[in-house]
């Protein structure tokens, strides 16, 4: 194209004429950049060239034109100043170069490119970017993105500096800067790299002993080096050490002291990574100055005191006996105090960093204890015998008993027990004292004793449910509470009620149960002898585990569940959100469930049966068929290398994937509509057609219809030369020797044509007027015969010498 003085213009063609021509021209823009803008117009008929010029704003004089064909419909015009407003003007130039009609648009171009200065990180997750302002750029968009495509980012920042924040410790990302106006953004600036710094170490520390603290802390990916420093809390020194192992071991330090640790990694670049800061107290030490002081019964118990120990935040006392007592302060009581025997006591001081080194022990000695526990045992109704446990250093024994009628006894003995006659349903009170040399024992607890009661006749069981039993019984004499076992090879399950009737709730579906009744009363306890019942129950709830479809042409569905019951029956019911029901029965733990409609909504669940009853019906689990496929899928031309695929709504399916595929090529468009168009096809190409119906949630019907083949392609290289004896020639280029043609050559009223044989790519045309202007289309047949629409048509004007026809010439395309 040529130039005039600074004018310069670059033709971009962007779109073909595909829309009815009118009597105006209308114009807008489609897009702008910092130097060039896209237009878009409306053909006008009779339109030879558009002329498309860019003038300053409230300028007449254009600073940039571009030419474009008469089929053109889109294009732009480069070579502009950034941030400027310009008045961009259509044209339309009729076959004399004359102007037809125009129209204007007023705009504004993208604001310059900015510069990148520096891209720097002192943030694992940060990369700050300093660059330039560029004039008229509202705002500025920073891109980051790495190298192997897994990161990009653009991130909207008002100047400079900018910061990228989200990112990865210790990457490289490809940093650019694009500005910002109302008009559009400018292109992508030239890019930097920028690598973010090491994240900090994840640090553990601990104090393993009063005068050291122990810092660990997971490898850091690409670090070389760690730094560490420690400063004690209040203090200005300072110990500073580089270490390339994972852990620090700091010693010589002060017991109950806090430390601060502060640390980071280094890159093999030698950048310092993102730091940490910890502080770690050490254990406390010792404590010193142990003292004991025994109390007197009945509140006997061992006062222990101590000197306070530096960062201690807590003291506790042990004894050797078990006994323990803690305190914030400098003393606390051990309770109760261990009697009968020499005791030892240490003392540790804890803070949150663990405890001491244990005081060195202090010992007592104290006075003799009460034997406890005491129990009694009934082996022969009416014949008790109070029992008890050994008393270090007791020589002999005291046992005083109280029936409730008011009878008391008294018995003495060097044995652990002792005889008396007891009555079923009497209670009894009794207490044991230890004697030795330096007295009795303080007062040991009182047992309260009752006899067992008799046991009951079990009347009546019954299920009132899936898990409860109920039970009821007649009173017996004696009994003031109720207790029923139900006992399986798992669990035992209780219910303890005053009324002779109970309901045994949470049993386990599918198992036999020993069912018992045993009276209780509060001294004695209960009556283990009571003979016990079987009782089955219901089988358990299935547990359905899949519920998938094999079959997507036929609608089978297979459920399966889970259940431990080999002998029950199973029963699948499957039920449509329009109350349609299928019903299936199995012995197994699947069942298949047939000819259920695509696209449909159902609830399945499952109910187990054995003698003993029905189960609880199982939750319930969602279906969804899969989508129907389409009917009357039909692909169809619109231009030679874009089609139109249409099909009719499926049941169930939400969106639609349509696929036209070839060994050469393969394209595909994923809609919510039943309708494709599709470009890219290759021309005297086979596609296979198929459809993808997807659900709303996601389930897939695979669909594949009649194939379809592309139109032969246009042939190329068409030309026109004159013949003897008012003839034509017409020859063009196949890139298909299978192809067949035929020739139209229309003027002077008449349509001559002709289709040569394939491999022949010729025609002559005879009975031609010369003065006339002929128009000529050659495209492919179909198989089936018919003539490829889509070729370009072309005009050709036949000159006159004297009557015969003289020279051709080619006038352009319509």
């Amino acid at each position: 194209m040529a130039g005039l003085g600074r004018i310069k213009g670059l033709v971009l063609l962007l779109g073909v004429v595909s829309q009815a021509s009118g009597s105006t021209i209308t114009v807008s823009i489609f897009s702008v950049t910092s130097k060039s803008a896209v237009l878009h117009w409306s053909r006008y008929d009779g339109a030879l060239t558009y002329r498309v010029t860019a003038s300053l704003r409230n300028s007449q004089v254009p600073v940039v034109f571009a030419s474009f064909g008469q089929n053109t419909i889109m294009g732009s015009v480069n070579s502009l100043n950034p941030n400027t407003a310009y008045t961009f003007r259509v044209e339309v130039l009729g076959s004399h170069m004359n102007m037809l009609t125009d129209a204007a648009v007023d705009g504004s171009t993208a604001p310059d490119v900015p510069t990148i200065l520096m891209a720097s990180s002192k943030e694992s997750q940060r990369i700050t970017v300093e660059f330039t302002l560029v004039s008229g750029a509202t705002s500025y968009i920073l891109r980051a993105e790495t190298n192997d495509g897994s990161f990009f980012s653009e991130i909207s920042v008002p100047g400079s500096p900018g910061t990228v924040t989200n990112l990865q410790p210790y990457t490289d990302y490809t940093l650019t800067v694009m500005s910002i106006n109302s008009a559009g953004r400018s292109q992508p600036s030239l890019s930097m790299e920028a690598k973010t710094v090491l994240s900090a170490p994840q640090v553990n520390t601990s104090s393993p002993s009063n005068s050291s603290i122990l810092v660990k802390w997971e490898p850091v990916n690409h670090a070389v080096l760690y730094s560490l420093s420690i400063i004690k809390d209040g203090s200005y020194s300072k110990i500073s050490l580089n270490v390339t192992d994972n852990q620090v071991h700091f010693s010589d330090l002060e017991a109950g002291s806090k430390y601060c640790i502060k640390g980071n990694g280094w890159s093999p670049e030698n950048i310092p990574g993102d730091d940490f800061t910890v502080c770690q107290i050490t254990r406390p030490p010792t404590p010193q100055s142990i003292e004991l002081v025994v109390t007197s019964p009945p509140d006997a118990g061992i006062v222990v005191s101590w000197d306070q120990a530096q960062g201690a935040e807590q003291y506790v006392a042990m004894s050797l006996a078990g006994q323990n007592c803690s305190s914030s302060t400098n003393s606390c009581i051990l309770i109760p105090l261990s009697c009968g025997e020499t005791n030892s006591v240490i003392v540790i001081a804890i803070n949150q960093a663990g405890s001491s080194v244990p005081s060195y022990l202090v010992q007592i000695i104290s006075f003799p204890c009460p034997p406890q526990p005491i129990w009694v045992e009934e082996l022969v109704p009416g014949n008790c015998s109070v029992k008890w446990s050994a008393v270090p250093h007791a020589e002999y024994y005291t046992t005083f008993i109280k029936s409730d009628d008011g009878v008391e006894g008294m018995c003495n003995s060097t044995e652990l027990y002792c005889l008396f006659h007891c009555h079923c349903g009497y209670s009894y009170i009794m207490s044991v004292f230890a004697h030795n040399h330096a007295g009795h024992s303080p007062p040991g607890p009182l047992l309260n004793h009752t006899t067992l009661p008799c046991c009951p006749a079990l009347t009546t069981v019954s299920a009132a449910s899936w898990e409860t039993l109920i039970m009821e019984w007649s009173p017996v004499r004696g009994a003031d509470l109720y207790e029923t076992r139900a006992v399986d090879a798992n669990k035992v399950i209780l219910c303890n009620d005053t009324t002779p009737r109970c309901a045994l709730s949470d049993l386990t579906c599918n198992r036999k149960y020993s069912v018992v009744i045993i009276p209780c009363n509060d001294m004695s306890g209960c009556n283990l002898t009571c003979r016990p019942q079987t009782h089955e129950t219901a089988p358990c709830m299935p547990e359905i585990t899949t519920v998938s479809q094999i079959n997507t042409s036929s609608s089978s569905v297979l459920v399966s569940w889970i259940s431990d019951n080999t002998a029950a029956t199973y029963t699948v019911t499957v039920t449509g959100s329009g109350g349609d029901t299928h019903i299936c029965h199995s012995n197994s733990n699947s069942c298949l469930v047939s000819n259920l409609p695509c696209g449909s909504v159902y609830e399945v669940s499952a109910i187990a049966s054995t003698s003993a009853g029905e189960s609880m019906p199982s939750y319930t689990a969602p279906l969804e068929t899969a989508p129907c496929c389409p009917d009357n899928l039909t692909v169809s031309h619109v231009t030679q290398a874009m089609t139109n695929v249409t099909w009719m709504p499926a049941n169930g399916a939400q969106t639609y994937i349509a696929s036209l595929s070839s060994p050469r090529s393969h394209v595909q468009c994923h809609t919510m509509g039943t309708e494709c168009v599709m470009g890219c096809i290759t021309c005297g190409t086979n596609y296979t057609v198929s459809l993808e119906a997807i659900s709303r949630t996601g389930h897939k019907a695979e669909c594949t219809y009649h194939g379809f083949s592309a139109s032969q392609c246009c042939p190329s290289g068409i030309r026109l030369y004159r013949g003897s004896n008012n003839t034509l020639i017409v020859r063009w280029r196949s890139s298909s020797a299978l192809t067949k043609y035929t020739a139209e050559v229309t003027g002077s009223g008449r349509t001559h044509t002709c289709s040569p044989d394939p491999g022949i790519y010729t025609c002559t045309v005879s009975e031609i007027v010369c003065g006339q202007v002929y128009t000529v289309v050659i495209a492919p047949l179909n198989p089936d015969g018919s003539k490829v629409p889509f070729c370009n048509s072309r005009l050709y004007s036949v000159t006159c010498v004297g009557s015969s026809v003289g020279l051709v010439l080619y006038q352009g395309k319509r």
